[in-house]
Parts: structure tokens; C-alpha cells; sequence
């Protein structure tokens, strides 16, 4: 008997992690609202992921009080496949709440509305990299020398060949984000939760233009950046 797939296991659900107040870009609002170009930041990453036809849901995630402004700029863009939700007192509480929003589908993609310059062909490599392994990150080479301090002098040098600086979209199986985010302890990124409840997580190609936006001279370098697109697609 041939065996039935159900079309939410190829499905791909997105949390779009704007729970970020933006107070060292000195917007006096949340990051997801920063205006970019004349845009907030959070539009960005929804126009790149409504490109991608296996994604057929977005949870916008923000901080707790602002979830009717987003609404209320949600309506007036139009934007379609998006929900909103307000977020908790760390990220992974942030991006918990956004997955329970979500419904059925068979990947959970986790991104930051930080990184506005987020690619459709970034978001497919994840998603095909979630299927092979089940958690999967974007990464990108470290240039810089690392060096491990302690007590005000080195005491290490890393082998930066081994070393890659993780960006987002994150992608988990839907199966494991339940285990992911029972834990209690604090995680940098969600591949880190992963991590400790023993998964693998496998590492796919990033995108050097991916960058994210943490003070006020990167909304600078984006604004560039996305020019530039515009210029390319002429």
C-alpha cells in the first residue's frame, strides 16, 4: 500500500523574531519598527519569505504591548500569511510563543527582523538543509583572528578554519522545537537549544550580505546593501 504523505510535513512555518526593543540603534521604538529605507525592518524579511512557496505561515513576534501597532501596520501593507504575536522575557520565550502560533507544517523556520537582507535563495538552502538533517544553520566564514581571553590576557588562539559566525533563518523539524524549548537554560540562538538536547545540527552556506542590525551605522551598510539590489534588478 503506497504510503500517504501529509501536505503540512513539507510545509515550512516561519517566527520572525522581533522581540528586540532597538535600544542601542536609539529608535525610541521596537527594532522590528525601525524604519530602513523608508520601510520598517520587519517587511523586508516578510517580502523574502513570501517568495518562498513552501513557506504558508509568518508569526511576526514583538515586544509585549506593541502587538496591535504591528497589526494595525500589517493591515495597512497588506500583507497576507502573517500573524502577530507579543513575545516573553528572552528570546527562545519569544520564539516559543511564535511556534505555538504556528499551524501545522513539517519546518520551523526561526529569523531575526534584524537581518533585513535576508534572500530567497538563503531561506531555500535552509529549508532544503532542515530536511537533510533536521536542524540547520547559515554560516558564514570568520575572517578576523579569535583570540579566548581571561583575566585581561590571551590565553588562546582559535583556529578560525574550524570557526564559522551563525546567522539566520535557523531551521528545526516541527518534531524537535517542543524538546528544544522546554529547556531552561538561556541560549545565544535557537541551534543552541538543539544542541543541548543532543541533536546535530548540520551548517549550510550563508550569506556574507546577511548581516544584522545592532547599531545605528548598520542600518547604514543594509541601506546600501539593499541599493545595490534594486541597481542589480534593473
Amino acid at each position: 500500500m503506497r504510503r500517504t504523505t501529509d501536505s503540512s510535513d513539507r510545509s515550512v512555518g516561519v517566527v520572525l523574531a522581533g522581540g528586540g526593543r532597538g535600544r542601542r540603534l536609539g529608535a525610541g521604538v521596537p527594532k522590528a519598527f525601525v524604519k530602513l529605507a523608508g520601510r520598517e525592518l520587519f517587511r523586508y524579511s516578510l517580502d523574502a519569505f513570501r517568495k518562498v512557496p513552501e513557506v504558508k505561515r509568518v508569526v511576526l513576534v514583538v515586544p509585549r504591548g506593541a502587538a496591535e501597532d504591528a497589526r494595525r501596520r500589517l493591515i495597512r501593507s497588506r500583507a497576507a500569511l502573517c500573524d502577530v504575536v507579543a513575545g516573553g522575557r528572552r528570546r527562545q520565550d519569544s520564539v516559543a510563543a511564535g511556534i505555538r502560533a504556528l499551524p501545522a507544517c513539517g519546518i520551523v523556520l526561526v529569523h531575526d527582523v534584524a537581518r533585513p537582507c535576508v534572500s530567497p535563495e538563503l531561506i531555500r538552502r535552509v529549508i532544503r538543509g532542515t530536511r537533510r538533517w533536521g536542524a540547520c544553520v547559515p554560516a558564514v566564514p570568520v575572517a578576523d583572528t579569535v583570540k579566548r581571553r581571561e583575566n585581561g590576557r590571551v590565553v588562546a588562539t582559535l583556529d578560525r578554519a574550524s570557526l564559522v559566525a551563525a546567522q539566520t533563518p535557523q531551521g528545526f523539524r516541527r518534531s524537535l522545537c517542543d524538546e528544544m524549548y522546554r529547556r531552561t537554560e538561556t541560549a545565544t540562538d535557537d541551534a543552541l537549544l538543539a544542541e543541548m538536547c543532543g541533536h546535530r545540527v548540520g551548517v549550510v552556506r550563508g550569506d556574507e550580505d546577511n548581516i544584522k542590525i545592532t547599531v545605528p551605522r548598520d542600518l547604514l551598510t543594509a541601506g546600501a546593501l539593499i541599493s545595490r539590489r534594486k541597481r542589480e534588478r534593473r
